[in-house]
């Protein structure tokens, strides 16, 4: 077991650089604003004085060429489609410089500046998002040490191992266990879920949800960035670093395209000889519009998704989504409950019903057996009877005395040990147990895993959305997968299944041409999930390699999710295609209005401030993503 200290989670967290580096062009923009302003005084009170406005002009010019010159090197160090807009301006720049128009060499950064502020600030902006998830385990807890005392620490301190003690209204501050308490758990920061969350000991807590009521002794499971919160934490960044197939395409061409403006700009100067009209045609080819409409779009849906409790681990897949034609749902644990539930009591004539589930219950829960502790999750209000001398045979059941009493759970083998006659076993797809009490056979117990409530509603959902084919893929018997298929309206079944099997199922229907969207939570789903154009994992109980090889991440169990997931990615991708046309009409309009003339004497400006303004409204109606909600 691991016993490294958690690092903090800020270390995770995307550099400082850029946001120093905007200080800085801040706080230099502010200054060439001040020495601009200060040229103009001169100019309107001593026009004999134009060399010194000149001097103070050029001081200005100089504060703001510094940023954008060294952001247009690196840009050529490093390049990208951001890097043109860049170079774009750095060139406008030179030119202000030699045609010496030292207004527009400082007018000129400052408007593209005051563009990039708000770029920064804007709405979509995720840094923020990223800095407040990590705040929320920047805080101090009570780790219990040697003594049984408990000492007051770091949050980022903990190791894997260690026990803490989370009081009413206190965030948990890592993944862990409850070992004891019971509590209502405030999870909605993680899963998107508004109800709190019941827990009792074994349940397993999130750091970043907060304790509403009783006491809880948690048992540390995962610290720092293996922690649930530092996974979407590194899911967030991923995302905001990662370029979708759009921005991806287009940085393909943007070195033709650098190349292209520059010829444009000189063939417009070789004909009219307006050095303006060519400064406002670099300045509006400038693509900042058309760079930040799939990024934009896709940060405003990522932040949504996890809203709604759902980790998408790219952009990419978001846009994937979109396509998927047909559905492969794993069984258990997927579209049903993963747990044993009682479903019938066939009890021999004269037995009462109550005194029978009493019974069976507390018999379950001298056992640990799968199938006991279902059973003993029906007892009422932890009702339970005296139960000593528990005798649990493997593989048959249990016996154990109730007072002078004694009473069997099990296996019809059992009673037949027992000397105990036992009705016929009722024909059943699950677990069937019996019940005896002093000699006399009470009856048969029919268990099975029971399909989500919300299953059927969820794979209807997917069939309007154009998920026709829809396909329930289990290593489970062929007569458990057909019962709970009719149950949730799948029409086709692969059952018996093995994960080498599963795998090989999905990659068939790729090569038949269907996009499929899979779905699972186990480790022999991992394989499937890794086949399928996009998959998906129930990640409130989902195993780590299930987790790790999907796509998309479920935190609640709620299969009405993967719909919303579906009309989400459509609405982004719609959203992208339009951000797409709006920046590309846009930058045509204004490069056409640049070489017409129609912004006049103060055409680079003009220019300039047109540029910004389709750059926030590109960016205004990516915003309008993060009204989509689903109840």
């Amino acid at each position: 077991m691991s016993t490294e200290a958690a690092a903090p989670l800020s270390d995770a967290l995307l550099s400082r650089a850029e946001q120093r580096t905007l200080g800085l062009q801040l706080i230099l923009s502010l200054m060439a604003a001040g020495f601009l302003l200060l040229s103009f005084a001169i100019r309107l009170v001593s026009p004999g004085q134009r060399d010194i406005a000149d001097l103070v002009a050029g001081i200005a010019a100089v504060l703001v060429a510094v940023p954008a010159l060294a952001a247009a090197w690196h840009s050529l160090r490093e390049p990208d489609l951001h890097g043109v807009t860049d170079q774009l301006i750095a060139v406008a720049l030179l030119a202000c410089w030699a045609t010496g128009d030292l207004v527009t060499a400082t007018l000129l950064p400052l408007v593209m500046m005051l563009g990039h502020v708000l770029e920064e600030r804007s709405l979509l902006g995720s840094r923020e998002a990223i800095d407040a998830l990590g705040r929320l385990t920047e805080t101090r807890t009570r780790r219990l040490v040697a003594d049984g005392s408990y000492e007051e620490v770091p949050a980022q301190t903990l190791v894997i191992g260690d026990r803490i003690e989370i009081q009413a209204g206190d965030r948990i501050p890592a993944d862990g266990v409850v070992e004891a308490g019971r509590s209502s758990i405030d999870t909605s920061s993680m899963t998107g879920e508004s109800t709190p969350a019941e827990v009792q000991p074994g349940d397993a807590v999130f750091g970043g949800s907060i304790n509403l009521d009783g006491v809880l002794s948690v048992r540390v499971s995962r610290v720092g960035s293996d922690a649930t919160l530092g996974r979407v934490i590194a899911l967030m960044q991923e995302a905001e670093r990662a370029k979708p197939p759009v921005t991806r395409l287009l940085e393909r061409y943007a070195g033709r395209y650098l190349l292209f403006v520059l010829l444009l700009a000189a063939a417009i100067w070789f004909v009219t000889g307006n050095t303006m009209a060519m400064l406002a045609v670099l300045v509006a080819c400038c693509p900042c519009a058309v760079v930040l409409a799939a990024p934009a779009t896709s940060i405003a849906a990522i932040a949504v998704a996890s809203r709604h409790g759902i980790l998408v681990k790219g952009s990419a897949f978001l846009e994937q989504l979109g396509s998927v034609d047909s559905v492969v749902l794993d069984k258990t644990g997927t579209v049903t409950l993963g747990q044993l539930r009682l479903v019938d009591v066939r009890l021999e004539p004269g037995v009462d019903r109550d005194e029978a589930l009493l019974l069976a219950g507390s018999l379950g829960a001298a056992s640990g057996h799968p199938v006991s502790r279902a059973l003993a999750a029906n007892l009422a209000n932890d009702a339970c009877l005296a139960i000593t001398d528990a005798r649990e045979t493997r593989g048959l059941g249990i016996v154990a005395r109730w007072g002078d009493t004694t009473v069997a759970l099990g296996r019809i083998e059992l009673f037949a040990g027992l000397g105990i006659a036992a009705a016929p076993m009722p024909a059943h797809d699950g677990p069937v147990v019996g019940l005896a009490a002093d000699g006399r056979f009470l009856g048969w117990l029919l268990l099975a895993d029971e399909a989500r409530a919300e299953a059927r509603a969820a794979i209807a959902d997917l069939k309007a959305l154009g998920l026709h084919r829809q396909i329930l893929l289990t290593g489970d018997r062929r007569v458990e997968a057909e019962r709970i298929a009719g149950e949730v309206d799948l029409a086709e079944v692969w059952a018996d299944a093995l994960p080498a099997q599963k795998f090989t199922h999905v990659q068939g229907l790729v090569d038949q041409g269907y996009r499929p969207l899979v779905v699972g939570d186990g480790i022999n789903d991992a394989l499937a999930l890794k086949a399928g154009a996009v998959g998906v994992a129930m990640g409130a109980r989902g195993s780590d390699v299930a987790l790790a090889s999907a796509d998309i991440v479920l935190m609640t169990n709620d299969l009405r999710r993967l719909g919303t997931c579906v009309r989400l990615s459509r609405r982004c991708r719609r959203t992208i295609h339009v951000n797409v046309g709006m920046g590309m009409g846009w930058t045509a309009m204004i490069i056409m209005a640049s070489i017409f003339g129609v912004f006049g004497i103060g055409g680079v400006l003009a220019a300039a401030i047109m540029h910004n303004l389709g750059t926030l409204a590109v960016m205004g109606n990516a915003g309008r993503l993060l009204k989509f909600r689903e109840e």
